[in-house]
């Protein structure tokens, strides 16, 4: 870790980091639509906030802030991701230069690939296998059976999360006292905002589905509205739609509402026949 004259030279403790490992355990735990796991992982992060900056107010709520902001991954491998944010964290507190957006960029740039891999290796692959395997021995009243449940899936995502965490925490600190010292940091973090913002954009055609299925008649011509759509703009009323609720959340109406309103708005939206 860099030294700063202007900072204390704050360093976590084994203790909290570990934690730091046993509260991400309740990262599922207040799941919501509007932030999705952001309450849980920035209860993970309680344990590091506090020691790093429970001494200064203004501090302690930014860094509550950035752990709030959305945040969605597979359970199994969030654990890097926690890693990476508490060497962050602890740079942030100790080097006043250190630019404390690149915590939440990093975040948004690390969690779209490890959710892939996260969700197809455990849940779509060991998860799979280990049922398959166990299964029929746990029917038959076989202890056998949730053993090998156990050593397939269980125990490779533990050591995963344990494991994963200690070195992304460990080469996070040493790799960003290199990069703070010649500049590389800046060009990194530039790098991860564009990374996220090509994850998010991929989310909005992806995730968000809007189809019109009316069909106007003009002169005894079917026009369909969605096809006329998508020869302007594939996706364009997803894109407006999203552009809509962000244009919502930068007047601070809040994200609960917004949902509802989307709600009531695709339920109208079928009843009068157009979506």
């Amino acid at each position: 870790m860099m030294d700063n004259p202007s900072k204390n030279n704050k360093k976590l403790t084994k203790k909290v980091l570990r934690k730091v490992m046993w509260r991400h355990y309740q990262l599922l735990g207040a799941f919501n639509y509007e932030r999705q796991m952001s309450l849980g992982y920035a209860w993970a992060m309680t344990p590091v906030i506090k020691t790093l900056y429970g001494d200064n107010n203004q501090e302690l709520k930014k860094s509550y802030q950035r752990h709030l902001e959305f945040f969605n991954c597979s359970a199994s491998t969030s654990p890097l991701i926690l890693g990476v944010s508490c060497a962050m964290e602890e740079e942030n507190a100790n080097n006043d230069e250190f630019d404390s957006s690149s915590i939440n960029a990093v975040k948004t740039a690390l969690m779209g690939p490890l959710a892939g891999i996260g969700d197809s290796l455990f849940w779509g692959t060991l998860r799979v296998i280990g049922v398959g395997v166990g299964a029929p021995l746990a029917i038959k009243g076989s202890i056998l059976g949730a053993i090998l449940y156990f050593l397939i899936n269980v125990i490779p995502s533990e050591l995963l999360r344990w494991f994963g965490f200690k070195l992304t925490y460990e080469g996070g600190s040493e790799f960003l006292a290199k990069v703070s010292a010649d500049g590389t940091l800046h060009k990194l973090t530039e790098a991860a905002k564009i990374l996220g913002l090509v994850v998010i954009g991929a989310m909005i055609s992806s995730m968000v589905i809007i189809k019109v299925p009316m069909v106007l008649h003009l002169g005894g011509t079917k026009i369909s509205l969605q096809e006329t759509l998508n020869s302007l703009m594939p996706n364009l009323l997803p894109l407006l739609l999203t552009f809509g609720c962000y244009w919502l959340l930068k007047r601070k109406i809040n994200g609960t509402m917004i949902l509802f309103g989307l709600i009531v708005l695709g339920i109208l939206g079928v009843w009068v026949g157009l979506l």
